[in-house]
């Protein structure tokens, strides 16, 4: 066993991980070695991990990435262990922790100019390779076997993360529901703050209110918006967006959204529609609902190789522009993603609808792929048994790909 000094706990040298082995979406919890640390990383014990359609997008073969993998890249936990030779951590043993999708480098271009959601390390070797940021994989099967890491491979009772990519979670948050910001909220802070650059009293349009865009709306009131108009075809999304602080619902199955936002908004448009679908109809729908110099900012990723059109003359003409957003900064926006739950900006409560022990992850993910779920699932490996509420009419359906990670 790897032993802990500080934590006065002993390491087990065996863990229980979701096996992703290539067959559908079919998942297995194994038991494999602990991973251990390098220099700047840091093994954290998960509280919890975010069931993301993103995981469902790779288990689906709509995203390449090698197999088999531990898949899981939305957690919290507390860090147990640092890597050896790590000079002067920012994190220290025993830190209550969120880790962020994005595992930025710091050491590329694109770090160095403070853009570690372009991070080329992280892109080359995780993304397309399955390896953490030194060029190789922290896991391996009880026959030494290797698999592939989806950014810290979370759904796991520890995972390995670089120390880059983790912020301290205060004690008034909860930390298994804190999972959740490290990529649904993360990814709506960027859009937000970043691609739309969005100023106070600015009109925005959400297209699409499952996972990622009840996310955009917390983020866009945080930030001062006004009116958020929340686009869906589902009355129950449509609901829980206006409890999550939307000014106005529209269905785009059974009314003119164009003429609706027009309305809501003088006969201007919106300052910014957000698209978080990924989905060429709901991208052109984003595109139609901009005022003059407005911003299009889209989040959602597409299946494949989908296209969208783009009326060229009145994006020229009206000084529109349209701007994709992955994530956040991680090193300089995480810890203002934790400060923004920590203020309430952020309701966790109302985003964490439900919880499983790593034992029923299979379920969870069908459970998602089967529309059943309402906002976000987390999977918590010290949980025994699910908590599901009974009532869920006020929540919101993650029924889309909340991120392509």
């Amino acid at each position: 066993m790897i032993k802990n000094e500080t934590l006065n706990q002993a390491i087990p040298a065996t863990m229980n991980a979701a096996v992703w082995g290539g067959e559908g979406t079919r998942l297995s919890v194994e038991s494999i070695p602990t991973p251990e640390p390098q220099k700047d990383e840091a093994l954290v014990k998960i509280a919890a991990c975010g069931v993301c359609h993103s995981d469902l997008h790779v288990m689906k073969g709509e995203v390449a990435f090698p197999l088999p993998a531990v898949l899981g890249h939305e957690i919290s936990g507390t860090i147990v262990a640092i890597g050896e030779g790590t000079l002067r951590p920012e994190r220290a043993v025993g830190d209550r922790v969120v880790g962020a999708f994005i595992m930025p480098c710091t050491k590329c271009d694109s770090c160095a100019k403070g853009r570690d959601d372009l991070c080329e390390q992280f892109f080359k070797e995780n993304r397309l390779r399955g390896n953490l940021l030194d060029g190789s994989s922290r896991l391996r099967r009880s026959d030494n076997s290797r698999l592939s890491m989806y950014s810290m491979a979370g759904m796991a009772e520890y995972a390995v993360v670089p120390l880059s990519a983790l912020a301290l979670v205060t004690d008034s948050i909860p930390l298994e529901e804190a999972a959740v910001l490290g990529c649904a909220a993360f990814t709506a802070f960027g859009a937000v703050t970043r691609a739309a650059r969005l100023e106070a009293k600015e009109s925005v349009a959400i297209v699409a209110v499952g996972g990622v865009g009840s996310s955009l709306i917390q983020v866009a009131r945080y930030a001062g918006a006004a009116p958020i108009i929340a686009i869906d075809i589902s009355d129950e999304k449509l609901a829980a967006a206006k409890a999550l602080g939307a000014d106005y619902a529209v269905n785009s199955r059974t009314e003119d959204v164009v003429e609706v936002v027009r309305e809501l908004t003088g006969g201007k448009g919106v300052d910014v529609a957000f698209e978080a679908l990924g989905h060429p109809a709901t991208f052109a729908q984003a595109i139609s609902l901009l005022g003059e110099g407005g911003r299009m900012v889209a989040v959602g990723i597409a299946a494949g190789a989908q296209t969208a059109s783009v009326p060229i003359t009145p994006l020229v003409r009206r000084g529109q522009s349209i701007v994709g957003s992955f994530g956040a900064r991680t090193r300089s926006d995480l810890p203002q993603v934790v400060d923004m739950a920590r203020t309430g900006g952020y309701a966790l409560n109302q985003v964490v609808t439900r919880k499983y022990p790593l034992a029923d992850v299979q379920k969870a993910f069908t459970a998602m792929e089967n529309g059943e779920i309402q906002g976000r699932a987390i999977v918590c490996p010290e949980q025994r048994t699910p908590w599901i509420p009974d009532d869920s009419s006020h929540e919101v359906e993650d029924s889309q790909p909340a991120r392509p990670l």
